[in-house]
């Protein structure tokens, strides 16, 4: 009876196609992930990650060579891949891991806006420098990726022309970081229950 299923045209044009497009989902979201922490300097969950990774690969690729005619799990296969590299990004950016640093260039001064940022804790660095139409104010920051829209929000509320840049800090010492608000452990629908009382 297995034997049947495993030969009937319904697993070979169906079944089989769709589990190696989602083996490959599989394989590939673990890799871009994998990728994604090398680059960030975490060795040891990098090695971790790629066990898996290989496994599903090698068994995705060993029912594509028992069925090499079967052109729909090619398709598949390609299908599975490109869909892996996109969850597997949408994954990472849930996640925010990591530290970035952001430049902000002002063509005025803004006093608003820099209370405002040191009030919410961000550790900030100004700098006055010579622009392309005359002076301006520079402000550095190095803050965790899930704090981003917030201070671009900030910054945004007080100078929505604002010329900022992003990017990634593979690794920072000392500095001033906001801290953290500690979650309650009745979670968010419980605090803000708590909240409205």
């Amino acid at each position: 009876m297995d034997l049947f299923v495993a030969t009937s045209p319904l697993f070979t044009w169906l079944v089989l196609p769709l589990l190696i497009f989602f083996a490959r989902i599989m394989d590939q979201s673990i890799g871009t992930i994998r990728l994604i922490f090398i680059s960030k300097g975490l060795k040891y969950v990098a090695p971790f990650l790629g066990f898996f990774e290989v496994i599903i690969w090698l068994l995705a690729v060993g029912q594509i060579m028992q069925h090499l005619g079967n052109w729909i799990s090619y398709v598949a296969y390609g299908a599975g891949f490109a869909m892996g590299n996109f969850i597997g990004i949408t994954i990472e950016e849930r996640i925010s891991l990591g530290t970035v640093i952001i430049r902000v260039i002002l063509s005025k001064e803004s006093p608003e806006l820099i209370d405002d940022l040191k009030s919410q804790n961000f550790g900030l660095t100004l700098v006055d420098g010579e622009g392309a139409k005359g002076k301006v104010k520079l402000i550095f920051s190095i803050i965790r990726r899930k704090e981003i829209k917030s201070f671009v929000a900030t910054v945004q509320e007080y100078n929505p022309n604002a010329f900022y840049t992003v990017e990634e800090v593979k690794a920072s010492n000392e500095g001033v970081f906001r801290r953290l608000k500690p979650k309650s452990a009745m979670g968010g629908f419980a605090a803000r229950l708590m909240k409205a009382k």
